[in-house]
């Protein structure tokens, strides 16, 4: 039996006081990931990515997973890896890591020809880098995004002529800004699960009325989209646009003003797996953690 961490953030357990409104994302995700790993003789462990007691040479490898908290301590997080990568075998890879850590893998993947959002990359959201940006991307609103983030933290959507948000609510530092897409609110988000490269399964993220974030902790839904030969096409295109082994990768699209879906984000480091919406993935991920410790 091979025993792997599954790496996790004390905020995703239910009896911390501290937990995230979505910590329940963590128990549905591993219900569905450890039966299908002990099937394929691999014993799942979760274990707290900051917890200094832990001891990643324990271990046939390490699955980052729900890792919730990274945002709040990203240099800890990636020293906490780096050092972890020294002494068992890291899922997804290091090099993975520090490329997709930064949303600037996305000037990458459009040079790669990936179907993209028009973006503007700035060092701060201050008033004249966001005013300048309605012009620069000729949309009266916009959606501003830390270069380091998940899970729309310091996110916000902006319009022409209002005031701006408060700072604790604008990314730190370094920010990306897009032009809002109505299709968000009115057909959201697709995710397509890969796990060992293998398109796995779809789920569409619908907000909740009035908001146009998909996350469950904001009132967003999930449902089983079943894709057309043609969105998997795209999908899987941007999956072919990166080297190196992959144990799992989630490719968000939007459906831009032009009609066609573009990315949102590759997430290559603490995706969201959406169990409820493939029931089969517990095994797909066994299969592709199997075949690569």
């Amino acid at each position: 039996m091979k025993h792997v961490a599954f790496l996790s953030a004390a905020c995703m357990l239910k009896d911390n006081p501290e937990a995230r409104k979505d910590y329940w994302e963590y128990d549905l995700e591993i219900s569905a990931l450890a039966p299908a790993c002990r099937e394929a003789g691999i014993e799942l462990v979760t274990r707290i990515w900051d917890d200094p007691d832990l001891d990643a040479s324990q271990y046939d490898g390490a699955v980052i997973g729900t890792c919730w908290d990274y945002m709040q301590k990203p240099e800890a997080f990636a020293a906490a890896l780096e050092s972890m990568a020294g002494k068992t075998r890291l899922l997804n890879p290091i090099e993975i890591f520090r490329w997709n850590q930064r949303k600037t893998y996305l000037k990458d993947l459009a040079a790669r020809g990936a179907p993209m959002i028009p973006t503007l990359w700035a060092d701060r959201a201050d008033a004249a880098t966001i005013e300048g940006a309605f012009d620069a991307l000729g949309s009266d609103d916009i959606i501003v995004k830390p270069v380091v983030g998940a899970g729309a933290w310091r996110q916000a959507r902006i319009r022409r002529g209002e005031t701006l948000p408060e700072a604790e609510k604008l990314p730190i530092a370094e920010c990306m800004i897009q032009p809002f897409l109505p299709a968000v609110s009115e057909e959201g988000e697709y995710a397509f699960l890969f796990f060992g490269r293998e398109f796995s399964h779809c789920a569409r993220k619908v907000p909740a009325k009035g908001d146009y974030r998909v996350q469950s902790e904001y009132g967003g839904r999930e449902e089983i989209h079943i894709p057309t030969d043609e969105e998997r096409a795209l999908a899987q295109a941007v999956i072919d646009c990166v080297d190196g082994d992959l144990l799992y990768a989630r490719v968000d699209m939007l459906r831009g003003l032009d009609g066609q879906l573009a990315l949102i984000e590759l997430e290559l480091i603490e995706p969201y797996l959406y169990p409820e919406q493939g029931p089969q993935m517990g095994a797909a991920f066994a299969r592709a953690l199997k075949a690569l410790i």
